[in-house]
């Protein structure tokens, strides 16, 4: 029930007080700037630990999904620097192709390179066309700094889907015969989907590979099936349109048609709207939020005075905490109004940017998006709060 209160979620000690924190976002209005990127590459390599870590140490990871079947590494990132981004990304794939050899390679994951798919993800009011220019720019530099053929795919190429490439039914874009060792590098630009996996025991392959068939029929599902180690099956998944089709359906469906509880694996972070069962740490928002609050106190760590070092620890643990928000309605709300309230925190430290901005709008507009009318009904006066600070640049 809605206990009547306004107020931001934040630690005891937080620099401000509830009332403060309302005054001072009443006071301001709430930036209308998400335009954020995403980017999520994938890589061959899904067993060496410490190559992995090697490959998520850029500031701007926000997840690393490591599968030892597929052997591959889902990263994700999110920036509203697109150059930023992208030098990240080259410094990834010029890494993975010094360490890792397609041809010693294994998994049951299809794969063209070692850096093998490199996605840039609009998220908010980021322009597509941004993304594509990003994405070719990217593949350029691939091609004439590293030697390693590019394929463009989904709208860097014109909406060609990356089964064409996998296929074989495509040549490289930049690029002839696959590197040695290396392979190629597919560079997309897209919008947001989800990857999610379903596993069951005892479920044998043509079975699996009929229930992946079956989930096809659902709008915006692509659907294959692996065998996995300890006789176990997958029905692994991409979600094109989570707004239509969600996390919570292909699961409920794929258990239906399975006549079993499945296992549920979200690779790499779903949009908290879309979220449903294994999805508890893995929704993108929260993450967004946690990584600004994560960069907010890398700043404050640089700058002097007990005051800031007393921030950076508050800033950090709320990062930990934004990271692991469950999937549940009561937390996602209260996540919305954390991130709200960490863009006037770091306003009033000093320790505000465009991007971290950008973040923390995207983040909360996102949560809030979320929010189901039956707990919107339930929390009425912490909505109707919330939504004032998000409506009232306009």
């Amino acid at each position: 029930m809605d206990d009547g209160r306004h107020y931001l979620p934040l630690p005891a000690d937080a620099p401000f007080s509830g009332q403060e924190l309302r005054r001072f976002a009443a006071e301001r209005p709430f930036g209308r700037d998400t335009a954020v990127f995403e980017a999520v590459p994938n890589f061959s390599e899904g067993r060496d630990r410490a190559l992995i870590e090697r490959l998520a140490s850029h500031s701007h990871v926000i997840d690393v999904h490591a599968d030892p079947d597929h052997n591959r590494s889902v990263l994700t990132l999110a920036a509203a620097d697109l150059t930023g981004l992208s030098d990240a990304l080259f410094a990834m794939v010029a890494l993975a192709a010094d360490e890792l050899d397609l041809r010693r390679h294994s998994g049951v994951h299809p794969r063209v390179g070692a850096a093998d798919v490199v996605p840039f993800v609009t998220l908010g009011d980021a322009a597509l066309s941004d993304a594509v220019a990003a994405a070719k720019a990217l593949g350029e530099r691939i091609w004439r700094d590293l030697g390693i053929p590019v394929y463009f795919y989904a709208e860097a190429a014109g909406g060609r889907p990356l089964a064409d490439v996998r296929a074989g039914r495509a040549k490289p874009d930049l690029g002839g015969a696959h590197h040695a060792t290396a392979g190629a590098v597919c560079v997309g630009a897209r919008r947001p989907l989800v990857a999610f996996n379903v596993a069951f025991g005892g479920l044998p392959m043509v079975r699996a590979r009929r229930i992946a068939a079956q989930m096809r029929e659902l709008q915006g599902v692509q659907a294959l099936a692996f065998q996995l180690t300890g006789g176990r099956t997958q029905v692994s998944m991409n979600l094109t349109r989570p707004a239509r089709t969600s996390v919570r359906d292909v699961y409920e469906r794929a258990c239906e048609l399975a006549g079993l509880e499945g296992d549920p694996e979200l690779v790499g972070l779903c949009p908290a709207a879309a979220a449903g069962p294994g999805c508890s740490g893995g929704l993108l928002e929260a993450r967004i939020a946690a990584c600004a609050a994560r960069l907010a106190a890398e700043i404050a760590r640089g700058r002097p005075g007990e005051e800031m070092t007393r921030l950076a620890e508050r800033l950090d643990a709320e990062s930990h905490s934004l990271a692991d928000l469950p999937a549940v309605q009561d937390e996602v709300l209260a996540g919305a109004e954390r991130a709200a309230a960490l863009l006037r925190v770091l306003e009033a430290a000093k320790l505000s940017s465009p991007e971290l901005d950008a973040l923390l709008a995207l983040a909360a507009t996102g949560l809030r998006g979320a929010v189901t009318r039956e707990t919107a009904a339930r929390f009425g006066r912490r909505i109707a709060l919330l939504d004032g600070w998000l409506t009232s640049a306009g």
